[in-house]
Order: C-alpha cells, then structure tokens, then sequence
C-alpha cells in the first residue's frame, strides 16, 4: 500500500478558523484570513472542535493517491459519500501477459498451505481472464472474474470534517485490517498539517469511551485529552 497526499488546503486551520469568524465579524474573509493573529486561530479553533461545530471544517480539503490496495477495500472506501473518487477502471485498463497484481491478507499469508490455495485460485482466475482478452473479449466483460483482491489505484479527495468521520470508523480495531491501515497511514499526513483539528482523530476510544457496546475490541487506543 503506498498512500500521498496530493494537494491541500494551503494553511487549512487558518482557512477553517476564518470562516468560523466570519459568522461574527464585521470585516470580510480575505481580511480575516490575513490579518488574523495566530493566537485567536488557535482560540477559534479550540471553540469549534469542543464545541463540535464542524461544519466550518468542510472548508479545507485534502487529496490523496493510493495505489496497492484491493478491490475489497475500495468498495468499503466508497461508501464514505461525502468525497470525491476517481478509480482506475478495469474496463479500459487490459492486463497484459497475466500481470493482475493482487493483495494477499495477513492471514491467509501467515499459513503456506492458504497461500497456495490462495494463489492457486487467482492463477486460475488471471489466466482465464488472460485467455478470453487473447480471444478477442472487450476488457470490460473479461473483467467481471477479476476478484476483490486485485489492486487497484484511487485519488481520493475529502473535506477535514469527511476525514475526522472517516478516521473515527476506519481507525478503529473492528474496521477491515486493510482499510483500517489506510486510514492510518491518511491520519499521519493530514496531523502535521493541522495538529489541533486532527489532536484526537481517531476512533472513539481515544476521545473517550467505545461506541462499539457489545461489539467492542475491548483494547481500546490511549485517550487523547483535548486542551478545554
């Protein structure tokens, strides 16, 4: 899995704490943007995130590249519907000479014997795949043996308060193990460039207590205590 962040936001705490203020201040949002002093962001942005007025979040942004990662994952990915998407698509891209790249999870990997059925299973598929484009089949019919297991790449564009939702699913230990390291891998790029909005992305443990009830991991993360 190999996971980029794009493009962002220039500044984007600053971006969000603006249009927070704006809602109380006589001067416009270029101006505020400007002249703000850093001290009354950092005060703003303590309001909105104990507060939970998150709707100033939205407006910075952030896109990632990320290639490696199945099909299996990409289908839970999608489901987060307040983000934009663009895929690599199995219907124009022809995979050559049996070249179907494919992710093997952890615990089929940990075993030889699963391994070898496992990769039995996707020869089997790659090449029948491989046979019927040679044959002249259109890729985007050839595709539909194509399994959940074939890698993929996506561009993937989400807002600060899209990911904070994102990362609070994702990052916990329930989450798929792939996605669950993605989301991860997106937390570590997006905290160094807004520390204090990202301080307790996360699961919910690590705000507190298991939303999970009965379905808890039972080992939560460490607590992040947010400055009030």
């Amino acid at each position: 899995m190999n996971v980029e962040l794009l493009y962002h936001t220039e500044n984007p705490e600053r971006a969000i704490a603006t249009a927070a203020r704006l809602c109380y201040a006589p001067v416009g949002a270029a101006e505020l943007m400007e002249t703000m002093p850093d001290q009354t962001v950092q005060n703003v942005l303590k309001v909105i995130m104990t507060g939970g007025h998150f709707s100033t979040l939205e407006h910075a942004s952030f896109t990632f590249a990320i290639d490696g990662v199945s099909r299996a994952l990409t289908h839970q990915l999608v489901r987060h519907r307040l983000a934009s998407y663009n895929q690599q698509s199995q219907r124009y891209v022809k995979f050559k000479d049996g070249n179907v790249p494919y992710v093997l999870p952890p615990s089929i990997a940990e075993d030889e014997e699963k391994t070898a059925l496992f990769n039995d299973a996707m020869k089997a598929t790659v090449d029948a795949y491989t046979k019927l484009v040679e044959a002249g089949i259109e890729a985007e019919d050839a595709r539909y043996l194509l399994p959940n297991a074939a890698e993929t790449k996506i561009v993937v564009t989400m807002n600060a308060r899209e990911l904070y939702h994102f990362f609070t699913v994702r990052c916990c230990n329930r989450a798929q193990w792939e996605i669950r390291e993605l989301a991860w891998k997106m937390l570590e790029l997006v905290r160094p460039l807004a520390p204090y909005v990202f301080m307790d992305a996360g699961p919910t443990c690590v705000r507190g207590g298991c939303e999970e009830g009965k379905m808890t991991c039972g080992e939560p993360y460490p607590k992040v205590v947010r400055e009030q």
